[in-house]
């Protein structure tokens, strides 16, 4: 078929799973371009990130979600509504799990159990720390505990093993439409976005236990001039105890996250970037109602 009067796709594809089970490298390696946040850390994706890929024939909107887990407090509940209003206008799903995981009995399972009418491909990541054996006993078990699936394959996300794959069985299943988005977009979130997940990602690599996951970043200016970017960025913690921590003394500790996350920034956006980053107090602001909708939760 001549590639002109080929009938266009296009659709929403959801990536769910538990956290750490490789969604973000899997849809940074699908778009082709960094678009989430990638730490050994769990729960290091904490809103919906659509990444956008076209073709001449398709356009592909992938949604990387929060992981899955059981909520504990007004943020958690947040990043949770953000996972099943992905479920919600998926056209097609893919389940992202990993050699060691096991999901039986969870809410989750049970919802895409009842989703027959949309695509589900269930992707087992991470194959390359298990063996021919393990990977079949695996593959074996979800095909069990999800029957409805379309298909269930290995992957290996980090080393692009099976990706190229993923994107064809997608494309099929996808619905003949036009585009929802112009073809030049990458995301359909702004780049004061990705300048506050840069600076959050390299807060979840400096620093330990509890202190990245009391921290919001909010970028309160944001000029782009003809040779440089100037960003203005405002951290926020939860207790003054924290505030002295993410500092450090003599500021060495704010200084390095600023060196680190203006060097991403620079390699994202092709351009020199000034970086000042603030750090203030915000009490609580996981538990806050006002405060998650300020930081653009709810």
């Amino acid at each position: 078929m001549n590639p002109e009067t080929k009938p266009h796709r296009a659709g929403f594809v959801s990536i769910i799973g538990k956290p750490n089970v490789g969604k973000s490298t899997l849809m940074n390696a699908l778009v082709g371009e960094r678009l989430s946040i990638v730490t050994s850390k769990a729960q290091t994706t904490r809103h919906r990130i659509l990444g956008i890929l076209n073709g001449e024939d398709f356009q592909l909107i992938y949604s990387d979600t929060p992981g899955i887990i059981q909520p504990k407090y007004e943020l958690h509940n947040a990043m949770m509504s953000f996972v099943y209003s992905s479920l919600e206008d998926a056209d097609v799903v893919l389940f992202v799990t990993d050699i060691y995981e096991k999901h039986d009995e969870e809410p989750v399972v049970e919802r895409l159990r009842k989703m027959v009418d949309t695509p589900i491909i269930l992707l087992v990541n991470k194959i390359d720390q298990a063996n021919q054996e393990e990977v079949e006993s695996k593959l074996a078990y979800w095909r069990e505990q999800l029957p409805n699936a379309a298909e269930v394959l290995p992957i290996s996300a980090l080393n692009a093993f099976g990706t190229e794959g993923v994107l064809a069985m997608v494309l099929e299943r996808l619905p003949i439409h036009p585009g929802y988005y112009s073809k030049d977009e990458l995301t359909d979130k702004p780049e004061r976005f990705f300048a506050a997940e840069m600076v959050r990602e390299k807060i979840f690599k400096l620093y330990k236990k509890e202190i990245p996951y009391s921290c919001e970043v909010v970028i309160e200016e944001f000029k782009e001039e003809e040779t440089i970017i100037r960003i203005r960025g405002i951290i926020y913690v939860e207790r003054n105890s924290q505030k002295g921590i993410i500092i450090g003394q003599g500021g060495v500790a704010l200084k390095k996250v600023g060196t680190w996350a203006r060097e991403e920034m620079e390699k994202f956006f092709q351009k020199k970037v000034f970086l000042e980053l603030y750090v203030k107090v915000n009490e609580n602001w996981r538990t806050d109602p006002k405060a998650l909708s300020r930081f653009g939760y709810q």
